[in-house]
């Protein structure tokens, strides 16, 4: 396979030589760079690239071309070359003029570029520079080579396999997944396991000296990339736990931390919640590109790492319980944790689709959530995704790169019901198919999903489509039922808070904060509060903002006296309080 290639278009002979000269410079020891001055001849290079399979980094393109625009070259690449990074060349002030940028608007909200590039006018030209690199490391994020720090070998449609990519993919962690039966999945096995039976899972680490694991659990794989999965080994009290590590978790994360409160942070699946397996969030501030799930996930956890909050993940907390000092919190087998505050941040879970015959198939081509790392599987292949949300709309955005043909299913008679301007109009402008009233009845698959049966709320027919992959994204259902009773909720089990609870279990003196649970000195933010607004924006704000909440709490309890939570102060240690 050939050296990635970086294409840029421009008609002007004097600009194209610039632009190459800067890309010759930057990144030519490694990639292969390549100017044309029209669509035409830029297309052929690409056709020829698709040809012999080899890899396009990123494709930037000038609109002023002389056979065709540079907007439309760029929507055809979408389709030739769904991994390579899409811009549009720009001239210095051409942003002011109405023509280019309705064309930058219009090719961004319909997906076909993926941002714009300022054409460099100086060299070196470190702006130019800067967002070109950044489009180059997207693009090695997602590209998939049989080489890779984390290598995952499964069999074919294997369920556990699946679940260690997605928890991979989520992770933030780079890695390639092959199939046991491939050539280069048989290599791979050879020279990493050679001794592993042809139903295990093969997870082989070369970056971190050959590691190799066989079947892992989530905590195996996470520990072994060394994320931790156990209690901190000093043990001792924490200024406040937080229960999950999504958005909201992650940003009360880093704002305790910052401002010098002991944090200690427990997620049970992977980073970032419901929003982890977002493929792309689209109108989150600062980010003009657009950025995934993940990857904003996996800088809020750095973030809140460098200022020294700690994290224990792949574990579940059972219990939490008041005594004197605070509360007790029970992670399973893993032990206990003494805190003086708690912070709820466990989100939602997506809600099962209930029908026995793809409940069976879970795993093996029935997915919860729109998981980045089957995309590429499912290259050339047919997926339907079900659900009316922002989720499911950047599910079928991005699956629509890779499959044959895409289908969403929406019980609302129109996508805006339930989804953002911007991503229906996108939709509406792809190739996907969009079904409104209509629900998934049922499906069927010798040992994986073949087809699925979609019925016409409005006619009752019932059509039986052919698809290798259903994503069921139909809403959330909070992750509260392990919850003591005395913490009050909403009929359907979300967290009520602050003037919610205050004439409802609430037994103290002073009102309870905003996000005040009726357990004092416990806090609910993000998706799991009643009444949240359910966007990753407003679950970072409500990280945030409990943190001055926290300080409040904990400077009405100092440490060492009992704290306000409704019952005495203990004389004695807790035993096994931590360990």
């Amino acid at each position: 396979m050939g050296r990635p290639l970086i294409l840029a278009v421009d008609a002007d002979r004097a600009v194209l030589n610039r632009i190459e000269g800067e890309l010759g410079r930057r990144y030519g020891a490694d990639f292969r760079i390549r100017g044309e001055r029209t669509s035409a001849a830029a297309l052929a290079e690409l056709e020829s690239a698709q040809q012999y399979g080899e890899p396009v980094a990123a494709v930037l393109a000038a609109d002023a071309l002389p056979d065709r625009p540079g907007a439309e070259l760029l929507a055809q690449v979408r389709s030739m070359h769904p991994d390579a990074r899409r811009a549009l060349l720009v001239d210095w002030g051409a942003w002011g003029e109405p023509a280019t940028a309705a064309t930058i608007l219009r090719a961004m909200a319909l997906g076909d570029i993926n941002y714009y590039v300022l054409k460099p006018w100086t060299s070196p030209d470190e702006l130019f520079h800067r967002t070109v690199a950044e489009f180059v490391h997207e693009w090695s994020r997602s590209y998939v080579t049989t080489t890779r720090e984390v290598m995952v070998v499964a069999p074919e449609h294997s369920a556990r396999g699946y679940g260690i990519r997605s928890l991979l993919t989520r992770s933030g962690i780079p890695h390639a997944a092959l199939d046991r039966g491939s050539p280069a999945g048989e290599r791979v096995a050879r020279a990493a396991a050679p001794s592993a039976r042809p139903d295990q899972v093969i997870v082989w680490m070369p970056v971190l000296g050959g590691t190799c694991l066989l079947d892992p659990t989530d905590a195996d794989l996470m520990q072994a990339w060394g994320i931790d999965t156990s209690l901190p080994a000093d043990g001792g009290d924490v200024d406040v736990l937080i229960v999950g590590a999504g958005p909201a978790g992650l940003a009360a994360a880093v704002y305790a931390s910052s401002e010098g409160v002991r944090t200690l942070v427990v997620e049970r699946d992977a980073l970032g919640g419901q929003a982890g397996s977002s493929s792309l969030i689209r109108n989150y501030l600062g980010f003009s590109r657009g950025v995934s799930g993940s990857e904003l996930a996996q800088r809020g956890y750095q973030q809140a790492w460098v200022f020294g909050a700690r994290f224990c993940l792949t574990r579940e907390v059972t219990e939490v319980r008041p005594d004197g000092r605070g509360y007790v919190v029970a992670l399973g087998d893993a032990g206990t944790v003494q805190a003086r505050s708690v912070v709820l941040a466990t989100g939602v879970s997506y809600r099962r689709i209930g029908i026995p015959a793809l409940e069976a198939l879970s795993g093996a081509g029935v997915f919860y959530g729109a998981s980045v790392s089957e995309a590429h599987g499912l290259t050339g292949r047919r997926a339907l995704v079900l659900g009316g949300g922002n989720s499911a709309g950047q599910a079928v955005l991005h699956l629509n790169r890779y499959c044959e043909h895409v289908t969403l299913v929406v019980r609302g008679a129109a996508l805006t019901d339930g989804m953002s301007q911007y991503l229906a109009q996108e939709i509406v402008a792809s190739t996907v198919e969009v079904r409104p009233d209509s629900e998934v009845v049922d499906g069927s698959g010798d040992g994986r999903l073949e087809r699925v049966a979609v019925r016409d709320r409005s006619t009752g027919d019932v059509e039986e489509l052919p698809v290798d992959a259903l994503f069921v994204m139909i809403g959330a259902e909070p992750r509260t039922d392990w919850l003591p009773p005395a913490l009050r909720r909403d009929r359907q089990g979300f967290v009520r808070t602050g003037a919610d609870v205050a004439g409802d279990g609430w037994t103290l003196g002073r009102p309870p904060m905003p996000n005040e649970t009726s357990l004092p000195g416990v806090f609910a933010v993000g998706d799991v509060r009643s009444g949240s607004v359910k966007r990753v924006a407003s679950a970072v704000g409500e990280g945030s903002v409990v943190v001055s909440q926290l300080h409040a709490h904990l400077a009405r309890s100092p440490e060492g006296a009992a704290p306000d939570v409704g019952v005495p102060r203990q004389t004695e240690k807790t035993p096994g309080r931590t360990r």
